[in-house]
């Protein structure tokens, strides 16, 4: 191993250190009672609650699949995705935050299963169930995103074996979310989301210097057909293999194509998951008070446009500076890792691979305590076993981990999975499966337990069907991202079987009124 090498493992080295620190230092309190392990007390301060929520959603694919994505075709694809995650995220804090919050109060819910279940009264636990069952069946693809981008982070660092390195990293992530908890899995998160904005803003400038300047950048994407355009988009030219082909020492580029307004739609559908995502809703249930949702709300949005809009433009700086090191899909999503340690000083390269580092642990540790406090606090000890202990219910939680962890790992195994893809479609099953679910639970009074039921079941169900059947036997304008039409197909399927059932009780309605009126 070179020096330059070991420069970088011994920053990285660092910041593992520190995240096992705060995973020791927040034990105790995590473990006094299930509400401190899964919630963290509701006790998270605005900049915790907005950055955690932001650094365990964007995970790894922020720092390699965005850039990666820009660097393969260009701009349009991946500055519409990154408008309507920019957009969504807005809407979610400003919409869903404060009545959520308040909601899971007036309710008594630590989870979102909980949550939904204690919203509509039910008896026999159905709805938590079914939620819980896709909490488990997403987070753990999505725990495999993770895995994947650990994996290819240290092995192409290190020139050393993927699949031990996943593994490594899997051990690592499940050793400090076993240990701490949501608090702290929060609070590491949320030092994760400061690391990452630093990296990403880092590369971005001496990446821009090293190129000549962001005017060489634009000259250069400008003789890639489609590459610098918002309805075109580059078409790398392919062999058999899947790699891109190289002419004179350049890259070879098909015709320019269209990006129609039916796929803008289906990259700013993105923007719909943030209604579903666990892992941020949990973060408005936890705020230690709902007014300072405010100033979270502004955290998380500067947060988010600035790390987006970094990302971005490092792929197309990507192209301008490595034009033929990355010719295929998969490798395109390591231009980061190459820039970093091309370009920064070896120590400096080691902090922002702990970027690339953080966003994958910020993400999986949040995807794997959800899914494990589905498993255990909503099927365990809501449908099996009432009476179960504070103790048996995270001792549950944490054997559930390991399995999750273990199932993860079997999906990351293939070292040419593209992240972006994986990320994808994980974020489509939450965005329909809850999305719907939460915002007319939030605010329609006429939403039932059969509703929601139908809605969620009618949403997972049309993600994995559009995605495996419609998408590849009709093409054309049916290869629209699966969010879209799941999306919109659960909430007819909420509205339609809502009215056509009986209404709510009158004790659900009342609190349905007064959390409106702020009672």
């Amino acid at each position: 191993m070179t020096s330059d090498r070991i420069q970088i493992l011994i920053a990285m080295c660092c910041y593992m250190a520190v995240i096992v620190l705060i995973g020791v230092y927040y034990a105790k309190k995590a473990n006094e009672n299930s509400e401190n392990y899964f919630l963290g007390g509701r006790g998270l301060s605005p900049w915790v609650a907005a950055m955690s929520a932001e650094a365990s959603d964007m995970s790894g694919w922020l720092l390699m699949g965005l850039p990666g994505v820009a660097y393969w075709c260009g701009l349009a694809d991946a500055v519409w995705t990154a408008i309507g995650l920019a957009v969504g995220t807005y809407l979610n804090w400003l919409i869903i935050s404060k009545r959520l919050r308040r909601y899971s109060v007036k309710v008594e819910a630590i989870t979102l299963p909980e949550f939904f279940s204690n919203r509509f009264k039910e008896k026999k636990g159905i709805i938590m169930a079914i939620s819980a069952l896709f909490i488990l069946i997403f987070f753990t693809v999505y725990a495999a995103s993770c895995l994947v981008t650990c994996g290819k982070l240290f092995s192409a660092l290190f020139q050393t074996s993927y699949i031990w390195m996943m593994i490594l990293g899997a051990v690592f992530v499940l050793f400090y979310t076993f240990l701490g908890g949501f608090l702290a899995e929060s609070v590491s998160d949320f030092l994760q989301g400061i690391i990452m904005i630093i990296a990403l803003v880092a590369v971005l400038a001496v990446g821009t210097a090293s190129a000549g300047g962001f005017n060489a950048v634009l000259e250069n994407s400008k003789n890639i057909p489609g590459f610098l355009e918002f309805f075109g988009t580059a078409t790398p030219a392919l062999n058999e293999s899947g790699v891109q082909a190289v002419q004179a020492g350049a890259p070879v580029f098909g015709p320019r194509a269209t990006y129609s307004a039916l796929t803008i739609a289906s990259a700013l559908a993105w923007g719909l998951g943030y209604f579903g995502m666990p892992q941020v809703l949990l973060r408005f249930m936890a705020i230690r008070k709902e007014k300072e949702l405010k100033m979270s709300r502004r955290i998380a949005i500067i947060w988010c446009v600035i790390s987006l809009i970094a990302a971005v433009v490092i792929g197309l700086i990507g192209r301008t500076l490595y034009p033929t090191d990355l010719l295929t899909k998969s490798s395109a999503e390591n231009v980061f890792i190459l820039m970093s340690t091309n370009l920064l000083p070896p120590l400096l390269a080691g902090f922002a691979m702990a970027g690339i580092l953080a966003a994958t642990m910020s993400s999986s540790d949040s995807y794997l305590l959800i899914a494990s406090s589905a498993l255990a606090r909503n099927i365990y000890s809501g449908l099996f076993k009432k009476n179960a202990t504070d103790k048996q219910v995270m001792n549950v939680s944490r054997i559930t981990l390991v399995i999750i962890t273990l199932i993860a790992i079997v999906i990351a195994l293939d070292e040419n999975s593209v992240i972006f893809s994986i990320v994808s479609f994980a974020w489509a099953g939450f965005g329909a499966t809850f999305g719907p679910l939460v915002v007319f639970s939030l605010f329609w009074k006429r939403i039932n337990s059969a509703g929601a039921v139908a809605g969620m079941v009618g949403g997972g169900a049309m993600v994995f069907l559009w995605k495996l059947v419609i998408a590849p036997m009709a093409g054309g304008i049916f290869a629209i991202y699966e969010l879209l039409p799941a999306f919109i197909f659960s909430s007819l399927c909420i509205i339609v079987v809502s009215l056509l059932t009986k209404a709510p009780s009158d004790e659900v309605v009342k609190d349905f009124e007064e959390v409106r009126l702020n009672k």
